[in-house]
């Protein structure tokens, strides 16, 4: 399983993207999608809506459980990917290109995202 290095990490499983404009993408790293199973099901945050950093924003639901989907920062969410709310096997086959989430602008970003390494190295613990 390869982490994307130019990507960061939260210990909830979400990637960020660096913010092009202030905005920058969100998903699940490949790590949660594996662990999760078949995602049938993705609710994800409505555009104009606030998102806290560490905060349920969202939901997905797999063939084996619920899982809440967190915002890995704050702000004002831009996107939402229709695309994987059509198709939520997206998040299972491509979590780091076409199963990407929402795109938020960002406010605030909390200091304890983890780099490609620091993220593999708590995945493997």
């Amino acid at each position: 399983m390869s982490n994307p290095q130019q990507l960061r990490y939260s210990k909830e499983h979400e990637w960020l993207s660096a913010a092009e404009e202030g905005v920058s993408t969100i998903g699940i790293t490949e790590h949660a999608a594996n662990a999760l199973g078949d995602v049938v099901f993705v609710q994800l945050p409505e555009v104009g809506s606030t998102v806290t950093a560490g905060e349920t924003c969202g939901e997905l639901e797999s063939t084996k459980s619920v899982s809440d989907l967190y915002s890995p920062v704050n702000g004002e969410v831009t996107e939402a990917n229709q695309d994987v709310v059509d198709d939520p096997s997206l998040v299972n086959s491509a979590p780091f290109e076409g199963g990407w989430l929402f795109k938020v602008r960002i406010t605030d970003e909390p200091g304890d995202l983890l780099s490609a390494d620091e993220y593999t190295a708590f995945t493997a613990g």
